[in-house]
């Protein structure tokens, strides 16, 4: 690489510093000679390339990935993640988002939605424009739902039903990870067949997508405020309960199903064995048509497939969401398991990648609960060799304070 030396008192130039992009030897009468890079302050970092068409960018969503304040020294100590620890450390972090605490949605699933920032909106859902009052709803995400299932309703206003475990504490009652319901397609059919007669006398129609996805048709119900489950999961309901003028209408219906449903000899058998009840439903998502939403890549996808149909015009969007469902279960072993899982099958590849040129831009999006934080960095830089691999930039984020 080029060596030259700046116009300074006390230098002469061999040749225009703009000629090259590199290292540069800057001096000045009576000191040492110094190292700095063309295009950046010389104590500073390089600076960032600009986003061109050319250049493909690939954004990878992390959900819970920022750990809890309390026990994020001790995960930092268990870790083994380097490659996942150079990404953090060479990337420039951004402003971080803060959600309110009873927020409707998660911080990814606005992101996914559209609704997170005036960037991710831009030609998604216009309409939904109002930030703060999107926080009041879950996603409208329905009809995307049924189109995975080959439904295509011409008309009405659909909301999501899932069939959940709600756990009865001392005082209060707790929504808990429908992923770990363990429904069976045989089960969840029979209950389905229970609850269809209950919808049709109140006018609802109700379809089934698969053992933990049903689809259920309400038009009046239009202006209710819903939550989605990973909202909710591991709190008390009554928050987190739809909120509207037909949230009576909506209560008697869950009121209904769950009194069939305690008796039925699906759960008395689910009881046998151990398993959670399936107790109650949980209303959520509606939507009134199709709208416009992000195409999100699927972990199981191979990054290599991935890289190869990435288009330069758009941005390509990935979610792992593997340490999601251990994180809203409060068992840390198994998020410790997922990020080491992570760091061998995505964030080793991923700076390969980036090394190979094969990537130019990859953002990391890092959230908890509340908090959303995004992490930059392009091929170039991987030059900023005085970085020393470090999850200092995201753990410190655990420690900021919510409201």
């Amino acid at each position: 690489m080029a060596l030259i030396e700046n116009q300074l008192p006390g230098c002469r130039p061999r040749r225009k510093p703009e000629q090259y992009v590199g290292i540069v030897r800057i001096c000045n009468a009576g000191m040492r000679p110094r190292i700095g890079f063309i295009g950046a302050p010389l104590f500073g970092q390089p600076a960032s390339l600009p986003y061109n068409r050319a250049m493909n960018h690939l954004e990878i969503i992390l959900p819970f990935c920022i750990p809890p304040a309390p026990l994020a020294p001790d995960l930092l100590r268990e870790l083994q993640t380097p490659a996942f620890a150079k990404l953090i450390a060479l990337a420039n972090r951004g402003e971080m988002q803060i959600f309110d605490t009873f927020s409707r949605r998660l911080p990814h699933e606005s992101l996914l939605a559209g609704h997170f920032s005036l960037e991710s909106r831009t030609g998604i859902a216009q309409s939904d424009f109002n930030l703060k009052e999107n926080r009041l709803n879950s996603p409208a995400t329905t009809h995307h739902k049924m189109r995975e299932f080959g439904l295509t309703p011409d008309e009405g206003f659909w909301f999501t039903l899932s069939p959940v475990h709600i756990h009865i504490a001392r005082d209060h009652l707790v929504l808990t990870d429908q992923r770990r319901l363990n429904l069976s397609e045989a089960e969840a059919r029979v209950l389905f067949d229970a609850a269809l007669p209950m919808c049709a006398e109140l006018g609802k129609t109700l379809l089934y997508g698969d053992a933990k996805t049903w689809f259920l048709r309400a038009d009046a119900w239009h202006a209710l405020q819903t939550a989605t489950m990973d909202a909710a999961c591991g709190h008390n309901i009554d928050i987190w309960m739809p909120k509207g003028e037909q949230e009576v209408a909506w209560r008697k219906l869950q009121n209904e199903i769950q009194m069939l449903w305690f008796i039925h000899d699906v759960n008395a058998q689910r009881d046998a064995r151990g398993d959670n009840l399936v107790n109650s439903v949980w209303l959520h998502s509606g939507s009134a048509a199709l709208t416009p939403m992000p195409v999100i890549q699927s972990s199981r996808t191979d990054l290599g497939a991935i890289i190869s149909g990435m288009n330069s015009q758009h941005k390509t969007i990935l979610q792992l969401d593997a340490l999601l469902e251990p994180a809203l279960n409060n068992d840390w072993a198994n998020w410790l398991d997922a990020m080491h899982q992570l760091e061998t099958h995505w964030f080793a590849p991923l700076v390969q990648a980036l090394k190979d040129k094969k990537i130019r831009r990859l953002s990391l999006v890092a959230t908890d609960a509340n908090r959303l934080m995004r992490f930059s960095l392009t091929s170039n830089s991987l030059w900023k060799f005085w970085r020393t691999p470090s999850l200092d930039q995201l753990f410190s984020s655990a420690t900021t304070d919510t409201p």
